[in-house]
């Protein structure tokens, strides 16, 4: 008599809601996930961001998210575990684990983009770096620089004195072409 058992595998679909503060750092994300499924010992068949939209309610007061779906093989025992890890999850909101036994390997490999989000992955690191540098040349530490001060004896442009033209309105209605009334 064996005491082996069988772990039973099977095919499933997952759809990973993340928040939008999650998905500004895209390749984090996608890690974050894929960290999930090893530590549930499942295989990725494919994966693609399937959307990003607004949320019909708030989620921990968050209005927009993320969309990713993913097709993964795993021991059936082990959906539990992902699940759980999903809710510990501080990058990502919620979690839709269904089987996917009713669809074909044509059919789940249609869906697979994981190379699209490699390189959306990188564009987007690429863009954050461009703004954190952009941003960095304007934030100064410390007093300002000499040139940004304006000099103490002038006066700001706002406070400029007013012209002859604003100062009486006989002066204005000249200016226009209009009479002063006669009073």
């Amino acid at each position: 008599m064996s005491t082996e058992t069988q772990v039973r595998t099977g095919v499933y679909e997952a759809m990973f809601l993340a928040s939008q503060a999650a998905a500004a750092s895209f390749g984090d994300l996608i890690d974050h996930i894929n960290s999930l499924f090893e530590r549930a010992n499942a295989e990725v068949i494919a994966m693609k961001k399937w959307d990003e939209r607004r949320l019909a309610y708030e989620i921990d007061k968050q209005k927009r998210g993320v969309y990713i779906l993913a097709y993964f093989k795993c021991p059936t025992d082990m959906v539990p575990h992902l699940e759980r890890d999903v809710v510990i999850s501080d990058k990502l909101l919620r979690v839709l684990v269904t089987s996917a036994d009713h669809l074909t390997q044509e059919e789940i490999a249609a869906h697979n983009d994981i190379d699209g989000l490699a390189t959306e992955a990188k564009l987007k690191a690429q863009a954050g770096d461009a703004q954190e540098s952009t941003a960095s040349k304007k934030v100064h530490l410390g007093a300002p620089v000499a040139s940004e001060m304006a000099p103490a004896n002038e006066a700001p442009a706002e406070s400029a004195p007013e012209t002859a033209s604003e100062a009486t309105p006989e002066a204005g209605a000249e200016e226009s072409g209009e009479k002063p009334a006669d009073s």
